[in-house]
């Protein structure tokens, strides 16, 4: 695939396999365009071209952060989830404001997603987001946000969590993790 418009037949409409073949090659682009095709995968039907799309995005080079942070504001919620671990595994500390707002988010993967960002990248003042989403209504979020309040390591966090309780063998052993 050489040309722009190729790349671009081949991420829309091509096959799993086609997809992910030319995903395996766009790890080094720095076309701002390109790189919000690759973005667009994070959304895709599939789960192993969403997985090429993540890896492409990760071991991109350049500096495509800050089209990254861009598209937390996406419709889609997978680009939002997903794009919010791709920058904290890329270390991004300067999309931490971004990422914290999506705490708030609507989706329980969203708010999941960026809570354990923020507990990835030590993001400290991340930490209120991370409080709130110790009581969230989702399991997933909740453990999240145990796992990110060990990461992070914070004192009022740390005795929060070594008070909270349920059945949930994962709860449970991440709740054993924690040193007050």
């Amino acid at each position: 695939m050489t040309s722009f418009e190729e790349i671009r037949e081949a991420l829309d409409s091509g096959t799993k396999e086609e997809k992910i073949a030319v995903l395996e090659h766009l790890s080094k682009t720095d076309n701002p365009d390109t790189v919000r095709m690759i973005i667009s995968k994070l959304d895709d039907e599939d789960i192993q071209v969403r997985g090429e799309a993540f890896s492409s995005l990760l071991l991109n080079q350049n500096d495509i952060d800050k089209i990254l942070i861009s598209s937390l504001k996406s419709q889609s919620k997978n680009v939002r989830g997903y794009a919010s671990l791709v920058l904290a595994n890329r270390n991004a500390k300067d999309a931490t404001k971004d990422i914290i707002e999506l705490a708030n988010d609507q989706s329980a993967m969203v708010r999941s997603c960026a809570i354990g960002a923020l507990g990835y990248l030590r993001a400290s003042d991340g930490v209120p987001a991370i409080a709130r989403c110790l009581d969230d209504p989702n399991q997933e979020v909740r453990k999240s946000a145990i796992k990110s309040a060990i990461d992070i390591a914070d004192a009022s966090l740390l005795r929060r969590i070594s008070r909270h309780s349920g059945d949930d063998p994962e709860t449970i052993r991440l709740i054993g993790m924690v040193k007050v």
